[in-house]
Parts: structure tokens; C-alpha cells; sequence
């Protein structure tokens, strides 16, 4: 009797995915739950097990493939009884097969991936992601050490003393023009699909202002250590600029609403997304119901995701919907950049690094801490005033954090 390997549901609006590797060979023994196969969707992998114990009969869809929900990815058999097994199958099963690289219990799936291409050994490999997992740079940080390692020694300088034999001619290699050809991950096919499809299908603008930061860093400055021994968390910039956003938000509608046929849809809840760059590509998980979280709340929210997101175990229930997104740049140094709407979403902040400048202060020329804001937004839906003043007060409130208090 034979059990189907089926793609399973994959999520809202989600019906295709990528095969990105079998874990397991023709052949093999499974048992119940294994994981047999992971699938990349859109958002995130996704791990296919077995219902059943047996020996998987056959592979039906290749790593690479695209599929469906509800096609068959393979087969399972039962496993067939020692003793009714002919001779010449006893002795092969006996035979011992060769030890593949072990899969290592702590590493992302697109490690383990690499891993296997490269006949890694995970169990050699010290991991530097969250809780010390194996992530893809640490496989490709032992690959290029292995393989430093393993260049010939250069020949002796004349200089040096050594026997007179004759030495040959040193090899010098011209310059390389290597070209490298990758099929594009699903992921990354569809934020680029995404990314196109926002700027042709919206009348996207964006407005700048400048905060300054100051009050924010000297709040920071002082409540760190409280928060962190109270919440078992850090306080950092985006919980603040949530609190704002909610905020001109609640002033500004129309930039938490979204544009379906000839109708605006106004949502009179608030679900931001937090853009995360997640080692395959972007990812926007989604706090949801923003306005009833606390800054505590806000903070190990984000924190949760990162950590999910470096060790790939982000659902889709974690990326659905959004309402607006929040963007930081300036973590990867970025000083002022211009943030693609997110859609349907029809706003999007984008913020970027602090750096101390001169600035005017009642008359006084002083050192303030100043990041540049961003606000890209469709215009189609928000006119120029209400992106302007948005962003105004989105400034206004992080210029004096005291007000968010009173935004709840």
C-alpha cells in the first residue's frame, strides 16, 4: 500500500511553491513526522513530513520544481518484513551506506542546504546566528577558510637559501572574468516581482523631514537598564516610532487604508509591519493590533521575529496583511534612501541613521542627534498635504516623547 506525499495548504493567498531539497533518498526508511521535503513559498519554507512509516517508494517533484497545493510530491511504501524480503534485498539493506554529512539540529534551512552541496559537516561548524545557529555566512566563512588553507605554499625567495636545483618557471594566472549563474530563489522572485508591480501599479511619492532624536536617545540613555532588568528586553527606536505612527495614524486615515477596484477601504485597526532583512531577503512580519501594545510589548514583539526569522521558523500567519509599514535602514548604515511601498499597503516609513550634526536651536548653533525620515505613499490615495503633515507629526511626536504617553 502506498501513501501520497501531498503539498500541503500553504496559507492565505499562497497556492505555489518551489521544491528546495529532499532530505531524504529514494529509498530510504521514514518514519512517522520525518521531515521529508521543504518547500519554499513566497514568504517562508515550509517542512513536509510523513504521515506514515514506510521507505519512500519514490520522488515524484525535483529540488527546483514549482508545485501546487494538492500535488504529489512523492511516494511512501510499507517498509517490507525482514523475513519475507528475498536474500540478495537482505543483503544490500546489510550493506552500510555511505555516512552523509550530519544535518545539524541548529541551522537555518538555507545552511543546511549549502552544507550538503558542500559535503559540510554542521557538527564542525560553530554558529554565530541567535542561541549560536548555523547560519548561511558561517558555511560560507569555513568554506573560504578551507579553502585558503588548502592553496600550495608560494615557492622560496632567491633570496633565501636553497639547494641549486633548477626552479620552474612561477605560473602567473591573467586576470579571471568569472561569471557565476544562480537560479533565483522563489523569495527573492517574488519581492522582485512585488517591488516592480508597486511602482507600476501606484502613483508612488515620497516625502522627507528630518527628528531629532535627542530626547528619544536620552530616554534611552536613562531607562535601558531598568527596562531590559524589568522586560528581559531592549528599548530601542522602533517601539518609539510605532507609538508615533499609530499616532498621525489615527489624525491621518488615509494612509492606513488600502485601494480595492473603485472603492477605498478605510481599517480601523492598526497592524504595522516591521521590515526585517532576513538572510534569504526581506521579510514584514506583522504586529498586530499595534495600538494595544505596550512599549515592552512592542519591543519583544520585533525581538521574537528576528529570531525567528534567522533561524527561518517564520510562518504565514506571522506575514499576512499589514495595514503600514515601518522600515529601518539605518541599521545597515543607510543615511537617507527612498522605502517601495509594501502592497496593498499605500504608506510606508522609511527611517535611517542617527548621526550627530550642527543644527539651530532657539538661535544657537548645537550638536543634536538628527535622523532623516522618509515617507513613501501612494498618491492616488493620499494627497501631498496629508503625507507632509503626517510625517510632521510623526516628527512631532518623537521630538517629544512625553506626547506619546497620551497616544496610548
Amino acid at each position: 500500500m502506498e501513501t501520497k506525499i501531498v503539498v500541503p495548504a500553504l496559507g492565505e493567498s499562497v497556492v505555489e511553491a518551489t521544491v528546495a531539497r529532499w532530505l531524504k533518498n529514494q529509498g530510504d526508511p521514514v518514519a512517522v513526522g520525518e521531515t521529508l521535503v521543504e518547500l519554499e513559498t513566497d514568504k517562508v519554507n515550509l517542512e513536509v513530513g510523513a504521515e506514515k512509516a514506510g521507505v519512500l517508494a519514490k520522488i515524484e517533484r525535483q529540488s527546483g520544481e514549482d508545485v501546487k497545493v494538492g500535488e504529489v510530491l512523492g511516494l511512501i511504501s510499507e517498509a517490507p518484513s525482514q523475513e519475507s524480503a528475498p536474500a540478495e534485498e537482505k543483503s544490500v539493506a546489510a550493506a552500510p551506506a555511505p555516512e552523509a554529512p550530519r544535518s545539524g539540529s541548529k541551522a537555518t534551512p538555507s545552511a543546511r542546504r549549502l552544507a550538503q552541496e558542500n559535503q559540510v559537516d554542521l557538527e564542525q561548524i560553530e554558529g554565530t546566528g541567535s542561541g549560536n545557529q548555523i547560519t548561511r555566512q558561517d558555511i560560507e566563512t569555513y568554506l573560504q577558510t578551507k579553502k585558503a588553507a588548502a592553496k600550495p605554499k608560494p615557492a622560496p625567495s632567491p633570496l633565501q637559501s636553497a639547494p641549486p636545483v633548477a626552479a620552474a618557471a612561477p605560473v602567473i594566472a591573467s586576470g579571471e572574468r568569472r561569471e557565476e549563474r544562480m537560479r533565483m530563489s522563489r523569495r527573492r522572485r517574488t519581492i522582485a516581482a512585488r517591488l516592480l508591480e508597486a511602482q507600476h501599479n501606484a502613483a508612488m511619492l515620497t516625502t522627507y523631514n528630518e527628528a531629532d532624536m535627542s530626547p528619544v536617545m536620552e530616554i534611552r540613555k536613562r531607562q535601558k537598564d531598568i527596562f531590559k532588568q524589568r522586560h528581559g528586553v531592549g528599548l530601542g527606536i522602533v517601539s518609539f516610532f510605532t507609538k508615533a505612527v499609530l499616532g498621525a495614524l489615527r489624525e491621518f486615515p488615509a494612509l492606513n487604508a488600502e485601494i480595492q477596484g473603485e472603492e477605498i477601504v478605510f481599517k480601523h485597526y492598526y497592524d504595522i509591519g516591521i521590515a526585517i532583512g532576513a538572510e534569504e531577503g526581506l521579510v514584514v512580519p506583522v504586529l498586530r493590533d499595534a495600538d494595544r501594545m505596550s512599549f515592552a510589548q512592542i519591543e519583544k514583539g520585533i525581538r521574537d521575529y528576528v529570531e525567528k526569522s534567522q533561524s527561518g521558523t517564520l510562518s504565514l500567519e506571522d506575514l499576512r496583511g499589514g495595514t503600514f509599514t515601518i522600515t529601518n535602514g539605518g541599521v545597515f548604515g543607510s543615511l537617507l534612501s527612498t522605502p517601495i511601498l509594501n502592497p496593498p499597503q499605500v504608506a510606508i516609513l522609511g527611517l535611517h541613521k542617527i548621526e550627530e550634526r550642527p543644527v539651530v536651536v532657539d538661535g544657537q548653533i548645537v550638536v543634536r542627534s538628527m535622523m532623516y525620515m522618509a515617507l513613501s505613499y501612494d498618491h492616488r490615495i493620499v494627497d501631498g498635504r496629508e503625507s507632509v503633515q503626517f510625517l510632521a507629526r510623526v516628527k512631532q511626536l518623537i521630538e517629544d516623547p512625553s506626547a506619546l504617553l497620551l497616544e496610548g
